[in-house]
This record gives C-alpha cells, sequence and structure tokens, in this order.
C-alpha cells in the first residue's frame, strides 16, 4: 500500500478495510505506523475533523488536518470540505478523552512526508494518478498524494476549447495527468491535453460519410465549433438556433490531415444532460518528454516539451 497516492486510492483496499475491521487489527497499524483511509464523518466547531470506526471514535486535531493551517496558509474551508470524504492519516495516539477511548490522527504528518520524500522525486514530464478535489473556472485542483493538490489549468486539459472544467471531470474523478512544473514553493502544474492523443490517433475513429455525435463548443459568424473527441473538433457551416453547450448529430463532409480540419453538417442539435465520459488515456507510459499534436503533412506545429 502506498503511502504517497491520493486521498480515495485506498480506502477500498484489502489492507486498510482490515486495518480498520477490530481494534486488534488498528493497534497493529498503529504500532507499524500505516498510512490508513476513511471517510470524515464530521467537523466540530473548532474545526477537529472526526472519524467513527465503529469500536473507536478518531478525531484529527486541527493543527493536524492539513499543512498551512498554523502558519495562515490553508484557510479552515479546507478542512470543513473533507467532511464525508476519504481523508489519509496516521495514528499518533490512542488515549481517553473525557471517559471514552479516543484515536489522534494526522493527516499532516502525510503530508509532510510526501513533501519531502515523494515530491523531490518527481520530473516533468512524469505521469501520475490524481484526483479531482475541486472546479474553478480557470482549472482544476487535483489531490497528487496525499491531499496536496496541484493545479490543471483550463487549457491543459484538452486540445478543444472548453467554457469550464466542469464538462470534463467531477469532484472525485480518478484521472491521469503530467508534471508540466514544479515551482521553488513546491507548487506544482499539471497538463493532461497530451494523454487525450495526437490530431491523427482520434482522426482515426472517424470515416467521411459517417453521422456522428458531437458538442457545440462555440457559435461564431463564420461557423460552429463541434467537438467530436475532447482532443478533436472540426467546423460547421453557420446555422441559427444553435446555442454553445448542445449535442448534437453531425455528418462529416470532409477530412483534411494537412490543415487538420474536419468540415462539419450539422443534422439537429438538441439539449441533453448526458454523464460525463471518462477520458480516454492513448499513453499508458509513466513518462513524456515530447507530444506532437499536429500530423507530419500539417502546415501548423504543434507539439509539447517536457524536457526543457
Amino acid at each position: 500500500m502506498s503511502l504517497y497516492l491520493p486521498e480515495g486510492f485506498i480506502i477500498k483496499s484489502e489492507e486498510n478495510v482490515k486495518a480498520l475491521s477490530d481494534m486488534e487489527h488498528f493497534k497493529e497499524a498503529y504500532q507499524k505506523g500505516k498510512a490508513l483511509e476513511a471517510r470524515a464523518t464530521s467537523c466540530d466547531k473548532n474545526h477537529n475533523l472526526h472519524i467513527d470506526f465503529g469500536f473507536i471514535k478518531g478525531i484529527i486535531p486541527r493543527s493536524e488536518c492539513a499543512i498551512g493551517i498554523d502558519e495562515g496558509t490553508t484557510r479552515d474551508i479546507a478542512i470543513i470540505a473533507k467532511v464525508n470524504k476519504p481523508v489519509k492519516f496516521i495514528i499518533t495516539d490512542i488515549k481517553e478523552i473525557d471517559g471514552n477511548l479516543t484515536a489522534i490522527l494526522s493527516r499532516k504528518v502525510l503530508q509532510n512526508r510526501f513533501l519531502q520524500l515523494k515530491l523531490p522525486d518527481f520530473a516533468i514530464g512524469d505521469i501520475i494518478s490524481a484526483s479531482v478535489t475541486h472546479l474553478e473556472s480557470f482549472g482544476v485542483f487535483c489531490d497528487i498524494g496525499c491531499g496536496i493538490n496541484a493545479l490543471l489549468p483550463i487549457d491543459n486539459i484538452s486540445v478543444s476549447r472548453i467554457p469550464h472544467p466542469n464538462v470534463r471531470f467531477a469532484v472525485g474523478d480518478e484521472i491521469k495527468v503530467i508534471v508540466k512544473n514544479i515551482d521553488e514553493d513546491n507548487r506544482v502544474t499539471l497538463s493532461h491535453k497530451e494523454l487525450l492523443g495526437s490530431w491523427e490517433e482520434n482522426a482515426e475513429n472517424f470515416s467521411i460519410g459517417e453521422t456522428v455525435s458531437g458538442i457545440i463548443r462555440s457559435v461564431e459568424n463564420y461557423g460552429i465549433f463541434i467537438e467530436l473527441a475532447p482532443n478533436l473538433a472540426g467546423l460547421a457551416e453557420y446555422t441559427s438556433n444553435v446555442e454553445a453547450g448542445q449535442h448534437a448529430s453531425v455528418y462529416i463532409k470532409s477530412i483534411i490531415p494537412e490543415k487538420m480540419k474536419f468540415k462539419l453538417i450539422i443534422v439537429e442539435s438538441f439539449n441533453a444532460d448526458y454523464p460525463i465520459e471518462k477520458p480516454r488515456y492513448y499513453y499508458d507510459k509513466t513518462h513524456i518528454d515530447y507530444f506532437r499534436y499536429s500530423p507530419e503533412c500539417s502546415e501548423r506545429i504543434i507539439e509539447t516539451f517536457f524536457n526543457n
């Protein structure tokens, strides 16, 4: 069981479930200093997190909930937001409080270990697992280990432009991301679009003459941009009564690799509330130095370097 996986990744694992099954296994995990996960059940008025294990109560004191709480660099809302979500911790003590046997837990200890022992191993271009923690208009905050967040900017999510990250992800999603930058304050910036395939890899899934599904992303005077896949969009002629965000059935009129163009005809557009599809990853290695989106025959070069 990894100490450094994002929160939520081990909560259902056999080892974690066993450690939280009874007092005997719980004490064994305490003695061995194991990292465990459980759902935070409440946050009291003093902003201590509480966990009910059934056979014993647990508490994560406010100062042990996250790095930066004592210094004021992390706001208390970050503690409150963990209620009803998995939290990773180690047991630091088991003692009586107000006549009840209580487990004292720390999340911050694991976060410090992550920053000191795991983050220095990260290299630009490394592909890692992450969990979506919250969404903002400018990007996605992802847990990259033990509740340590990194930013995935909206422009790095996919090649197809989107109005908000919530059209791609939901809180709790487990995704793959690329380490794009680590600054001197250990703030990590991520990328994602390079894992979603090149223009050619996406284009291979479509043929001229097909009618396929799409999402209208932008309505301009000169045409309508329709997303066929997160890393592939086409252009249809302008038509009225069409709005961004609508789903559509579209006819593929032509495919022009040298210009990276799909010419489309909208058959019908409509409103629908379909579930968000999980990302399809075209790259399955653990590191990437270079990614070229555009075909070799393209007049325009779109590429990403991760080794600079």
